[in-house]
């Protein structure tokens, strides 16, 4: 029987349909029109929006870390110091953004529905694996946009609970996914950063050093990808960074951060170029 909707009160019949488990298929069934990507350009046209880099993410023994600079561009100017581009995207993985900042957010914010969606629904999580599979389809929606200039990389990490340890996947314009062993790194400053996790990395780190380890890596990407924003003493902007274990995410507070940050700029003033890797 279908739900009268007329000021009574009551959800109207496409709530109460059965059907998938996914709002995503929700939403493409009942309201495509909100769904990030199928709104296109106009021909030929060209947007200038802002734009978000860099990611980083390593695992160590316990769990996973992810981290991001705070600086948005806009063609050759900055168009904010302080963006945000790492977030939880349910208890045990997170997202970080790169790409066109406004569309990023905006899946990112779809995309922790679309888990919430489906633990209500289910009354389970879904794995880890599925999460990642989850991301694809979004990013591949956007596909049309990306065409455009105003595409979305993400990294997404999280701790495997039926594993026991962390993953790291990564991700093109496509929604093409691969998971990455020990460290992956996205967006403009993502080769010098990925250059700094090659020569650092180690599979023994605890929370602390891989908590470094990307710092230094988002600081190295910072002094030559004019993209990328490094640490700001002066007005307190540093990296965010999260850590996902076994206990779940849990986002570093700033004075945290700025304790490590605080060591590795001191460190860099006697040693610009940052630490030496062995040569053997």
């Amino acid at each position: 029987m279908e739900a009268n909707t007329r000021g009574t009160g009551r959800l109207p019949a496409a709530f109460l349909t059965p059907g998938s488990s996914s709002f995503l298929d929700f939403l493409a069934e009942h309201k495509p029109e909100l769904l990030p990507g199928r709104t296109g350009l106009p021909e030929g046209s060209v947007v200038e929006a802002p734009h978000g880099t860099t990611i980083v993410a390593a695992v160590f023994d316990g769990g996973v870390v992810i981290a991001g600079d705070r600086r948005a561009t806009m063609g050759n100017v900055i168009a904010q110091r302080d963006i945000e581009k790492v977030f939880p995207a349910d208890e045990y993985s997170a997202v970080g953004i790169a790409g066109t900042a406004g569309l990023a957010v905006e899946m990112v914010r779809l995309f922790q529905l679309e888990l919430e969606h489906y633990e209500k629904i289910e009354g389970t999580t879904l794995s880890l694996e599925g999460k990642a599979n989850r991301l694809t389809s979004m990013i591949r929606g956007n596909l049309g946009m990306a065409m455009q200039g105003l595409a979305v990389v993400p990294v997404f990490a999280g701790y495997d609970l039926d594993r026991g340890r962390g993953r790291i996947f990564n991700y093109d314009v496509t929604g093409g996914r691969s998971e990455e062993r020990g460290f992956a790194a996205t967006g403009s400053g993502s080769v010098f950063a990925r250059g700094s996790l090659k020569k650092l990395y180690r599979e023994d780190l605890t929370a602390e050093q891989a908590v470094t380890l990307v710092v230094q890596a988002l600081y190295d990407a910072a002094d030559d990808d004019s993209a990328t924003g490094g640490p700001d003493l002066a007005r307190k902007i540093f990296p965010i960074v999260s850590l996902i274990t076994e206990d779940g995410f849990r986002r570093l507070t700033d004075a945290e951060v700025a304790e490590t940050v605080v060591a590795i700029t001191d460190e860099r003033l006697t040693r610009p170029d940052g630490p030496r890797a062995p040569l053997i």
